[in-house]
């Protein structure tokens, strides 16, 4: 009998134009899926660390910005590293389930069995093996990344109540408004193909409620409905499968944070900088100031870049491409993003106070 090797795709949700808001200005010049961090454009994190799943095939691109926009990145980052990345270009916003299910014959063109969900704003270590590993032992239709996160946070995210032995979802709900558990979703899953049929039912529940909606509206009556064609994962997918043994979650006890503002992305800039000591080490620089710049802690500079030995860089800094840094006299960037075409001048101090959640510290 032939045995036929097992198959995985990941799909990464990239959003669109409209939730690029949050990093202002400078989304203006780029998406923000291709916002360098640590070096590297913010999506090309998940897409490398989706590259050590085993049997991968396809890495997919799911978003409703431009097809151009994000076409040279496309072919560059696929002859990088040598895996097959695509993108898909929805026609309008359908919900984290619905953009899944509105590409599913093409999700399921290799016949996986396994499709990984991703969000391209998450930072962390991405354990997907271990996580794929983890979700063959439950005979359930997925298994979502979790970590325990601080009780004054856990709000903020989707909360979830997992089963301590079984590691079943027993409960799950979106930015509760009162405290349920410390355990978050983190917005990282592994699926197997049962999961469209699971978003069908909700589109056909959906369908049903429209035409009910119709009749409340020829009825004059208030009645308020989402598109039959939008499906949230968090609500519309997991809340209701919790506690019928279909998802399971694997817990992570490294980094995790979402990058909800230019601040955060400094602090994840510098987790994937000292994550480099371990997977990337040839990424980062040294320099004692004699022919090089000194260097202090875990940096990165792209190689166009041009650096005066007389600077000095870091820690927990990220130079991109065709940056210049020349012997400024007393000029100081601290907590800070330096934008495109932005130039810092003899005595400029560019600093912020170190609030990852602040919009402060930010030149363009």
């Amino acid at each position: 009998m032939e045995i036929t090797e097992e198959k995985v795709v990941a799909v990464i949700l990239v959003g669109g134009p409209t939730k690029g808001t949050r990093f202002r200005p400078l989304s203006f010049n780029t998406p923000e899926p291709l916002f360098p961090l640590a070096g590297q454009p913010m999506v090309h994190h998940p897409i490398s660390a989706c590259k050590r799943i085993p049997n991968l095939v396809q890495v997919f691109l799911v978003g409703f910005y431009e097809e151009r926009e994000f076409a040279l990145y496309v072919s560059s980052v696929s002859n990088e590293l040598r895996v097959p990345v695509r993108y898909l270009k929805e026609d309008k916003p359908h919900g984290s389930a619905g953009s899944l299910y509105y590409f599913r014959d093409k999700i399921m063109e290799e016949s996986p069995s396994h499709i990984f969900l991703l969000n391209f704003d998450v930072c962390c270590n991405f354990p997907l093996p271990n996580m794929l590993e983890a979700h063959k032992m439950h005979d359930g239709i997925g298994t979502l990344l979790v970590i325990k996160v601080s009780a004054e946070s856990a709000n903020q995210f989707g909360e979830l109540v997992a089963d301590p032995i079984t590691k079943e979802l027993l409960h799950y709900t979106e930015k509760p408004e009162t405290f349920v558990s410390n355990l978050i979703n983190c917005g990282v899953y592994v699926f197997t193909p049962k999961i469209f049929s699971v978003i069908q039912e909700v589109f056909l529940l959906r369908e049903d409620r429209v035409l009910l909606h119709l009749i409340f509206w020829l009825l004059d009556l208030s009645f308020r409905s989402l598109p039959s064609d939008f499906v949230r994962l968090d609500q519309d997918i997991l809340s209701p499968l919790a506690g019928k043994k279909q998802l399971y979650t694997y817990e992570t006890t490294d980094f995790w944070e979402q990058i909800k503002t230019p601040g955060m992305s400094i602090k994840c800039s510098a987790l994937y900088l000292a994550q480099f000591r371990f997977t990337s080490p040839h990424l980062l620089v040294s320099g004692d100031g004699k022919r090089n710049a000194t260097v202090v802690g875990d940096v990165y500079i792209h190689p166009s870049a041009k650096v005066h030995p007389t600077a000095k860089i870091g820690p927990n800094v990220s130079i991109s491409a065709n940056v210049r840094v020349a012997a400024g006299e007393n000029a100081v960037v601290m907590h800070a993003i330096v934008g495109w075409k932005s130039s810092l001048g003899r005595w400029s101090r560019v600093q912020a106070d170190g609030d990852y959640n602040s919009k402060l510290g930010l030149l363009s």
